[in-house]
């Protein structure tokens, strides 16, 4: 299961340098324009990204930013923006690289932000949800990019095509 979510965090670095990439090609008020997604523009989509991934981060290990809500912008700089993420994405990796196969079958407590309750869930699932949110919110930024700049707009995201370019996971 380490290895599982090793490759994760290692592909979440990789697709969101991807989508920073074809972000910081965009005019301004492209990146800013609402599209319609859950958080609206680009610049939405990719901040809620980061909020979530330090709420999440800090369930997970009890330490980072204190993130009170899901639509919180913390830049509209793209530059700025993606050295938040990048600066969290570094810091998932360190993370996933400090457990072993006894903390992921574990369990973690936290408490939820839009409905505050107490809950407690076993940590591999809870990871599963973390990084599959990511790609979620990752395809809605995709969505959006390539409807402004084509379909080749953003490098493909596949995970088989992180696979081949890294060699992880296959094996």
């Amino acid at each position: 299961m380490k290895a599982h979510f090793s490759m994760f965090a290692g592909y979440n670095r990789w697709a969101d340098a991807r989508v920073l990439k074809a972000a910081a090609m965009l005019a301004p008020d492209d990146f800013l324009a609402d599209h319609g997604a859950f958080f609206g523009s680009v610049c939405g989509t990719l901040n809620h990204i980061v909020v979530t991934n330090r709420i999440w981060m800090r369930r997970f290990t009890g330490t980072g930013p204190t993130q009170t809500r899901l639509d919180e912008i913390l830049t509209t700089d793209i530059h700025e923006l993606a050295g938040l993420m990048q600066a969290e994405d570094e810091r998932i990796i360190a993370y996933i690289d400090t457990l072993d196969e006894a903390a992921l079958a574990g369990s973690f407590s936290y408490r939820t932000i839009t409905n505050p309750a107490e809950i407690r869930q076993p940590l591999a699932t809870g990871l599963a949800h973390f990084f599959n949110h990511q790609t979620h919110h990752r395809g809605q930024a995709t969505a959006i990019l390539t409807r402004i700049g084509g379909r080749n707009a953003v490098e493909g995201l596949d995970l088989l095509l992180f696979q081949r370019e890294t060699g992880i996971g296959l094996g």
